[in-house]
């Protein structure tokens, strides 16, 4: 059975080392060190190296794909400017043709697009010539993120007739 002075004390605090004192056991477990600290930074600086290249490459290939897709959409609406009028629009009446009437063509039937011309996903203009490369009737283009003719990953050219659809 305690004696009265051990009652009177209270509860004891736990040691987990011979000759600690309790006030030594609570500064322990008030806080990290500076080691501990700084080995979670490292961590957390390993992951972010491993994660952050495929999330900005994921970014890239979005991109591309959005272009592709938009692409797409204005093929789509060229193949039904053609079904109105019998013709492509001219490289100087450009692809504002697909949503302003042209002042020379009595057969248009637009606008063909729901909303207005959109830009590529990097900001720039699509790129539209009549006759287009390779034979094919037009050239349905964007330069890419860095707007240069070539390139590679991001900044490579998106073309409508290119096989990576």
């Amino acid at each position: 059975m305690p004696s009265h002075f051990q009652m009177m004390a209270g509860p004891r605090m736990p040691q987990h080392r011979m000759g600690s004192r309790p006030v030594d056991v609570a500064r322990r477990m008030a806080g990290f060190t500076l080691l501990e600290l700084l080995v979670v930074m490292v961590i957390i600086g390993l992951l972010a190296s491993y994660v952050a290249p495929r999330y900005f490459d994921q970014i890239g290939k979005s991109e591309t794909k959005a272009a592709r897709a938009q692409l797409d959409a204005l093929d789509k609406a060229l193949a039904a400017y053609r079904l109105d009028t019998g013709h492509y629009p001219s490289t100087a009446q450009s692809l504002k043709a697909l949503v302003e009437r042209p002042t020379d063509e009595p057969k248009w039937g637009g606008p063909y697009l729901s909303k207005a011309l959109p830009p590529d996903p990097w900001g720039a203009p699509y790129i539209y010539r009549l006759p287009g490369d390779a034979g094919h009737d037009f050239e349905l283009m964007t330069l890419g993120k860095d707007g240069q003719v070539g390139g590679t990953g991001d900044s490579a050219d998106v073309s409508f007739w290119d096989t990576g659809r």
